[in-house]
């Protein structure tokens, strides 16, 4: 079987999927002949059905049976265009954690899947989502990187069983959960009151969901409980991990959000994020700044600061 990719380009027509294969892609609806396929919507919601079909299109681009088209000319839209929702998971890397507690100068809380607790995620609007190589502008002066693992739901649910829940899981990107710090809270609002916070502010700003370059097939990823994961800052390395640092794995978190609310094909989550945030260390992106994320087995994410006004 031909190991593929899954990605969204910008065409003269208008966003469309595309199956990759090696440095080359096809227009998926144009090799299958299913007119749902045009979108990435429309393959994840046909998912069950859709790997047949993707498959054997896979097979066929490489056997040169389809008109192709080279990666390195593509114009990549978010992975997913649009995604039904986007969770983000919130504090679940241990090492980022005591990181942001050490410089809010707070005590370090005991593990919290240790401590019975649940995994916790914020909803960033499907809107905020751009591909590889778009550019970000943004009115913050203190704008961070989050490298993050993002699932990518083939098949919904609503209180999906532990056991049950990669049953669901279509595939997987990387995204970059892009943060304006200095926006988190809202002016004249006294600090430390529950009306304080300022999520739209802080993570919902244009742009502020890079996702891509493409979703690779949950069952050519053997263990995504086990992959590395990097953030580069103009070619520096900030963030170095590995996805089995979650405090709460891929399953408690689509599980625990399933049990709030129906998932659908199309939504995506995104896991959490290591340590080395410009949080961590104050320092943070300026206009013409390169991030770059991989993760191991996946790809790689690059987006760049083109503004920041304000």
């Amino acid at each position: 079987m031909t190991d593929y990719r899954l990605l969204t380009f910008q065409s003269a027509q208008g966003p469309r999927a595309g199956i990759a294969v090696g440095d080359v892609y096809a227009d998926v609806a144009e090799g299958t002949g299913r007119a749902a396929d045009a979108s990435m919507l429309g393959i994840l919601e046909d998912w069950a059905a859709a790997q047949g079909r993707l498959s054997g299109l896979a097979d066929k681009v490489t056997k040169g049976g389809v008109k192709t088209m080279p990666l390195a000319s593509a114009h990549y839209l978010a992975a997913v265009h649009w995604p039904v929702a986007i969770y983000c998971a919130g504090a679940n890397y241990a090492d980022h954690v005591r990181r942001m507690a050490e410089r809010s100068g707070l005590p370090q809380e005991p593990n919290p899947k240790e401590a019975g607790s649940t995994a916790w995620h914020f909803l960033k609007p499907a809107r905020t989502a751009v591909g590889h190589n778009e550019e970000i502008s943004t009115v913050s002066k203190s704008l961070d990187w989050e490298a993050e693992l993002a699932v990518v739901i083939g098949k919904g649910g609503k209180n999906i069983p532990l056991d049950k829940v990669y049953e669901h899981i279509a595939g997987y990107t990387c995204a970059n959960d892009v943060s304006a710090r200095d926006l988190s809270r809202r002016p004249k609002v006294a600090a430390g009151t529950p009306f304080s916070f300022d999520w739209i502010g802080q993570k919902c700003f244009d742009g502020s969901c890079p996702l891509g370059p493409w979703i690779v097939p949950a069952s050519q990823i053997k263990d995504p409980m086990n992959l590395a994961i990097k953030t580069f800052i103009n070619d520096k390395l900030q963030q170095n991990s590995n996805t089995k640092e979650m405090i709460f794995n891929i399953a408690d978190q689509v599980a625990q959000i399933s049990s709030r609310m129906t998932l659908y094909p199309g939504d995506v989550v995104l896991t959490g994020t290591p340590s080395g945030t410009g949080a961590e260390e104050n320092k943070f992106l300026k206009a013409g700044d390169v991030m770059r994320v991989e993760i191991e087995g996946i790809g790689s994410l690059t987006n760049r600061v083109k503004s920041i006004t304000g």
